[in-house]
C-alpha cells in the first residue's frame, strides 16, 4: 500500500449453509483498517424482509447498509420474490452511477433460495447451497463443503464450525460469530 492510497477496510467472512430444509447465515465480527483491528463485534448478518430473509455483507459498511436499504425496497415492490428482488437490485447496482461505486457483496437467503449478489450484476445461486464471501470466504467455503455431509451436523453447526476454521486461518476474520437461521 503506498502513502497515497487510503487504508483499506478489511475483515469479513460471511457463510451461508443450506441443509435439510434449514438455512444458517454466519458472519464474523472483525473490522480491520490496515493492520489494526478497529472493531471485533460488528454485526454483518441480519434479518430483513419481515424476518423471512437473512442477509450478510462483505465490503465497506456504509455501502452495505445502502444495499440493505435498496434490497428492502425491492422486496416491498416484489414481496416474497427474493430472486426477482435481487435481480432488480443487481440491475440497478450495475447501471446506477452512484451504486456502481459501492464496494460490497451480499449473500441473501430465504426458505427457498440462497443467492450471492455483486456489483457486476451477478445474482448467483450455488448448486450446493453454500455461499461464502469476504476475506476468509474461501476458507469457510472449503470447510463447509467438507462438513456438509456429516449427519451429526445441521446447517447452523456447519456454519459455526466452518467460520471458526476460517478464523484460525484468515487474519481478517475473528471468532466473534453471529448466526441467523431460517
Amino acid at each position: 500500500m503506498s502513502e497515497r492510497e487510503p487504508l483499506a477496510w478489511h475483515g469479513t467472512t460471511i457463510l451461508c449453509v443450506r441443509k435439510d430444509g434449514r438455512v444458517a447465515m454466519a458472519g464474523d465480527g472483525q473490522v480491520s483498517m490496515g493492520q489494526t483491528v478497529m472493531k471485533s463485534n460488528a454485526r454483518k448478518v441480519r434479518r430483513i424482509g419481515d424476518g423471512r430473509i437473512v442477509a450478510g455483507f462483505a465490503g465497506a459498511t456504509a455501502d452495505a447498509f445502502t444495499l440493505f436499504e435498496r434490497l428492502e425496497a425491492k422486496l416491498e415492490a416484489y414481496p416474497r420474490q427474493l430472486a426477482r428482488a435481487c435481480v432488480e437490485l443487481a440491475k440497478d447496482w450495475r447501471t446506477d452511477r452512484y451504486l456502481r461505486r459501492l464496494e460490497a457483496m451480499m449473500a441473501v437467503a430465504d426458505a427457498n433460495v440462497s443467492l450471492l449478489l455483486s456489483g457486476t450484476g451477478d445474482v448467483l445461486e450455488p448448486e450446493d447451497g453454500i455461499i461464502a464471501i469476504g476475506s476468509g470466504g474461501s476458507f469457510a467455503l472449503a470447510a463447509a463443503r467438507a462438513l456438509v455431509d456429516r449427519a451429526d451436523m445441521d446447517a447452523e453447526a456447519i456454519a459455526r464450525r466452518a467460520l471458526a476454521i476460517a478464523a484460525e486461518i484468515c487474519v481478517y476474520t475473528n471468532d466473534k460469530i453471529i448466526v441467523e437461521t431460517l
